[in-house]
């Protein structure tokens, strides 16, 4: 790595008790809403500013329905702090009889894009009902879920 580029790694979300089995998720997020709602918002802050080269995550959460006619649907997403957030996939519909928790993780390299390209920056999961039929959405974040941020140093 180049001299004045540095690598930052952290594990922001899913913090809450400690587990005799090593796997930890934060609280969960009801919801009954037909739109989008916060699971779990955290801000991610390196050491230093400095111009972003790229963002890794390895996003883990898990969601269901409270009963079995309705899909939940989800998405993540980031922000250059306090800014207009930017999707890092698209929507995604764990389908109707979603009453069983399923985990699913999103990973990858981002580049920076109008929005989110800097360093802090807010990350964020979101989720919501498929339909008013009345069933509750429910999501949480997983603890080993990580972020790593190479940036030059200003």
């Amino acid at each position: 790595m180049p001299l004045g580029v540095i690598e930052y790694i952290e594990h922001p979300l899913g913090r809450g008790n400690l587990t005799s089995d090593g796997v930890q998720w934060s609280a969960e997020k009801t919801t009954s809403a037909d739109s989008y709602e916060t699971v779990e918002e955290v801000t991610v802050k390196p050491p230093a500013l400095g111009g972003v080269i790229e963002f890794e995550f390895g996003l883990t959460c898990a969601v269901k329905s409270s009963g079995t006619l309705e899909s939940v649907l989800f998405k993540w997403q980031a922000r250059n702090k306090g800014g207009t957030w930017v999707d890092l996939h698209g929507e995604v519909t764990y389908p109707a009889n979603a009453s069983s928790y399923k985990e699913y993780t999103y990973s990858g390299r981002f580049k920076p894009e109008a929005n989110f390209n800097g360093v802090p920056f807010d990350l964020r999961l979101l989720i919501k009902s498929g339909s008013a039929g009345g069933e509750n959405a429910i999501g949480k974040t997983k603890g080993s879920s990580y972020v790593r941020v190479i940036y030059s140093a200003s």
